[in-house]
């Protein structure tokens, strides 16, 4: 969500490539498995349902079925360049789904809450895993891993300023991208930013606030 006018495409937003969210498309989404393959998806390439099964730990019936849900909406595609006859291969439609459309989120508030919860849980599932593999990871990228929870007391045009800068600062560097890959120095790995900015729902009202 954004803190833009409600019909304004967010920063950066190219149709080319990336999808904002409608009515149909934030029920679709409203899964966290769905979120979960379409990431996949969207990181590592094409893929079957019985590999994605494999990554998930779940059966190849149930991820086939949420691809075809996905795939029923738009997120996903067939990709019948490495279909052999035996399993069908997907792969992602976009690169990043954009959700502010504050009319599809109050027409929709069941969707829009299990979207950012779903949104939420993969975040929290992808730490998770970094930190479970941080002592196995090389002693360089060890020291590398930082977490940080700032409080700050900010307007929403402050907040939204921040938003903006926090992007400017990630564009700046090399995008991992599947469909596009870049020369790379000798070391460089994938990184994951998750950049999660919340209104903190323990403040006091505002006419508290002094």
């Amino acid at each position: 969500m954004t803190g833009q006018d409600a019909h304004s495409p967010p920063e950066g937003f190219d149709p080319r490539y990336d999808v904002a969210l409608d009515a149909r498309g934030l029920r679709a989404l409203a899964h966290p498995l769905r979120i979960r393959l379409l990431g996949l998806l969207r990181g590592d390439g094409p893929a079957t349902a019985t590999g994605l099964a494999q990554r998930t730990g779940l059966s190849s019936g149930a991820t086939s079925y949420h691809l075809r849900q996905l795939a029923a909406a738009g997120f996903v595609a067939e990709d019948t360049a490495r279909g052999t006859g035996r399993e069908r291969w997907w792969r992602s439609v976009h690169r990043r789904t954009a959700f502010n459309d504050m009319d599809v989120a109050r027409s929709e508030p069941e969707a829009t809450l299990a979207y950012l919860l779903a949104v939420a849980a993969s975040h929290a599932e992808r730490t998770e895993a970094a930190i479970g593999s941080l002592q196995t990871m090389p002693a360089v990228w060890q020291e590398s891993v930082g977490l940080t929870d700032v409080a700050l007391r900010l307007t929403p045009e402050e907040t939204g300023a921040l938003r903006r800068d926090l992007r400017e600062v990630v564009a700046r560097y090399r995008r991992d991208l599947v469909d596009e890959p870049v020369e790379a120095p000798p070391g460089a790995e994938r990184v994951t930013v998750i950049v999660e900015i919340l209104p903190d729902p323990a403040l006091p009202s505002p006419e508290h606030v002094r």
